[in-house]
């Protein structure tokens, strides 16, 4: 994949939650769907990156250590994979999202939020799964039941060592680096 991004998946525009991406083919489990594969941030500051376009970074940047974050291509896959607490798609390799399934054409493609985020992220979740959590949140917040599920398809940032619980971050002691790979 040229562009890292599967050619079997494909951005669409729904009235749900705007852009979101579909199998137009089935996919097999295991498949790589895309790579968060754009700039690298250093430091809590990347929660407070723009969300406007072009950018857009602030909600599409993955958490790949305590304090690193990556971004995906700005039209790219990686980008518009909804949340989903019932999701069909996991994290590899810190940056690939890949299905942990077979997928049906037509199928939305998503992934759990919390397989890669230990921060203070929180949003309110409308995926609709009859596992729906309410809350989008880290890693931390995850029960026991929710991370023997997404075994092998969790950061392996969060996984090889204990997690403690997150709390609130102090923005004001660091400053944003930026990089390109």
């Amino acid at each position: 994949m040229k562009n890292k991004d599967n050619p079997k998946a494909v951005i669409k525009e729904t009235t749900k939650y705007g852009k979101a991406v579909f199998a137009k083919a089935k996919i097999k489990a295991g498949e790589i769907i895309s790579v968060f594969d754009g700039k690298y941030y250093e430091a809590k500051r990347a929660m407070l990156l723009p969300d406007v376009p072009p950018v857009r970074a602030g909600r599409h940047a993955v958490q790949f250590d305590k304090t690193k974050w990556r971004d995906g291509k700005v039209k790219g896959v990686a980008r518009c994979l909804a949340h989903s607490c019932d999701p069909n798609c996991g994290i590899k390799n810190f940056f690939e999202i890949v299905t942990m399934r077979d997928i049906e054409k037509g199928e939305e493609l998503t992934w759990d939020y919390a397989m890669t985020e230990n921060s203070d992220f929180r949003m309110e979740c409308k995926c609709g799964a009859k596992s729906c959590r309410k809350i989008i949140g880290a890693y931390s917040m995850l029960s026991p039941k929710f991370r023997k599920k997404y075994k092998g398809f969790i950061s392996e940032w969060l996984t090889k060592k204990p997690i403690k619980k997150t709390g609130p971050m102090d923005l004001s002691k660091s400053n944003l680096v930026c990089w390109e790979k």
